[in-house]
């Protein structure tokens, strides 16, 4: 009997790829083959230190998500093996590998490895690597595993021939006197952490180590090693592009050595996406010097004007569902008028969602939480007055994935939002499920005071959705927010993080930002201003002495 991933993985083949393609050698720089990836042929992962690719003293391995047989063997890496890790980042100048002074030619270094990134990753075979590999580890649907694909592949388009010398770039102003004039450079940190999750595992390290890489730092990279696998090719893909091997290291392990590493190393900045709790732990280990992509418990506010509803619960389907549920950004309560429920809205979204199937990887593992800790969660909410089951609320049925991870059918619990805004109520209905659950909950006109009140009393802030075209509504909505990533209009989602705008969290000055030059710049770079002053020399008054003040 076939795996559900071999079946849908035959699905993919089939339709959005010719099935050649997964004929065709595999790149030289790659390492596994996602197409034979099993517990008879598993792969094996590597540390990358000062430019080589290393084993730990000891392995161990990850399970198969879809049967949990071992399938990646990792390095262990131990806290008694850091220490080359610990000098490979302490050896770096805090003044880093280029800046605007110094070592200049490394802007258009960079500028050619991101031309070249992006002509591999524009190879139907390279994207389909990717793509197949993203799958294996990170169970999503081979569109959504692809959509990674092509946001990285364009991000290093974005980022060819100059356009890294111009993210970096400088502005100056005028002194007081002749001879003075000041000049505003952004300058790397130096040796810098680099931490992400596993749910975007091709995404997020390529496009954060990138804009690491352009400002100028020697960033150690580490991802989750339930999927470090995935950013591990596409280092070997950089380095095969032009990247220098000696420019970043990177380190697979238990996030308490990684940690330990950290806090012995003592990097410049270090970016963190994952959760709350370590994101803040990790802020007083590093004494502050963070950015942070934390947690999301992102809401969708539906306002009073209706309007193609198949569409909006399309999307939705698609902001709650895609990937299982996890994506920091994935919709996790919504706000619904009262004029959508009447207009029979969730049964229009409890429609679509009972689509979605084991087959085609629409629904599948969820690595973070078990299925007893999700439908526990469930019953919690439930225990909540007038909370009911929309939909779902049962585990899926004839899989062989692992007890160490969840498998349920797509969820949603309403809970009324009178209850929602109670104190002994509100940390259990905002706790985010990293799973296919949402909250969704109903509010008139005279109640969005409450819709906002909730959204106000919420401390993850990073995306959002406003769906209206009632520009009033919008304008009271969107002012009386914070969410880093807001999606306002008819058409507005949640989830997704697209390389032509930014993506992160706001209202914390510690959020981080990924994309675009302006995040780059924000999270990779810090402002130094040097003040020339060459003179002449001003006389001194009277042909005496210079006065002192």
């Amino acid at each position: 009997m076939l795996s559900h991933f071999a079946i849908f993985s035959q699905v993919a083949r089939s339709s959005s790829r010719s099935a050649r393609l997964a004929d065709r050698c595999i790149a030289s720089w790659a390492t596994v083959d996602p197409n034979s990836l099993s517990a008879a042929n598993p792969a094996q992962c590597y540390n990358l230190v000062n430019g080589e690719w290393q084993l730990s003293n000891t392995s161990a391995t990850i399970p198969d998500p879809y049967n949990g047989e071992p399938f990646i063997k990792y390095p262990d890496t131990q806290s008694n093996e850091i220490e080359h890790f610990v000098k490979s980042l302490r050896s770096t100048p805090k003044s880093g590998l280029h800046n605007p002074l110094k070592n200049p030619e490394r802007y258009i270094l960079y500028g050619d490895v991101s031309a070249k990134v992006a002509e591999e990753l524009r190879k139907p075979e390279v994207a389909d690597f990717f793509a197949r590999l993203v799958q294996r580890v990170s169970p999503k649907s081979y569109s959504q595993a692809m959509a990674e694909v092509t946001v990285s592949q364009r991000f290093f388009e974005n980022f060819s021939g100059d356009q890294v010398r111009f993210t970096a770039k400088s502005s100056g102003i005028s002194g007081d006197h002749p001879g003075q004039y000041c000049n505003s450079y952004r300058f790397p940190f130096g040796p810098v952490g680099l931490i992400t999750p596993f749910n975007f595992p091709l995404e997020i390290p390529a496009l954060q180590l990138a804009g690491a890489l352009f400002m100028g730092n020697r960033p150690l990279l580490h991802v989750d090693r339930r999927v470090s696998l995935v950013p591990e090719q596409m280092v070997r893909m950089l380095q095969h592009c032009g990247m220098p091997s000696t420019d970043m290291d990177m380190i697979h392990g238990d996030g308490k050595v990684i940690n330990d590493l950290l806090i012995q190393a003592q990097p410049r900045s270090t970016l963190f996406t994952g959760s709350h709790r370590i994101a803040n732990k990790l802020s007083k280990d590093l004494g502050g010097r963070v950015f942070l992509e934390d947690a999301g418990f992102d809401w969708k506010i539906l306002g009073p004007d209706v309007e193609q509803e198949d569409y909006v619960a399309w999307v939705c389907d698609q902001d709650a569902y895609s990937s299982s549920g996890q994506k920091c950004s994935a919709q996790s309560i919504l706000f619904m008028h009262t004029n959508w429920a009447n207009a029979g809205f969730v049964d229009k979204i409890a429609e679509r969602a009972s689509r979605r199937k084991m087959e085609d990887g629409t629904v599948g593992p969820v690595l973070t939480w078990t299925t007893d800790g999700m439908l526990g969660h469930v019953e919690w909410l439930l225990k909540i007055p007038g909370a009911k089951v929309l939909f779902g609320g049962s585990p899926l049925e004839g899989h062989s994935i692992p007890d160490c991870y969840g498998a349920i059918k797509p969820t949603a619990v309403f809970v009324p939002l009178e209850e929602i805004l109670k104190d002994e109520n509100f940390d259990l209905v905002t706790t985010e499920v990293f799973g296919p659950v949402q909250v969704v909950t109903e509010y008139n006109d005279a109640m969005l005071p409450m819709v906002l009140e909730a959204v106000e009393k919420m401390n993850a802030h990073l995306s959002a959705a406003v769906v209206s075209n009632n520009h009033e509504f919008l304008s009271k909505v969107l002012g009386n927010t914070v969410n880093g990533t807001t999606y306002a209009g008819l058409r507005a989602r949640c989830t997704g993080a697209p390389q032509n705008h930014w993506f992160g969290p706001a209202s914390d000055p510690r959020a981080a930002g990924i994309g675009t030059p302006d995040a780059i710049r924000l999270v990779w770079s810090c402002h130094r201003e040097i003040v020339n002053d060459f003179g002449p020399v001003p006389q001194a008054p009277d042909g005496g002495d210079y006065p002192s003040t």
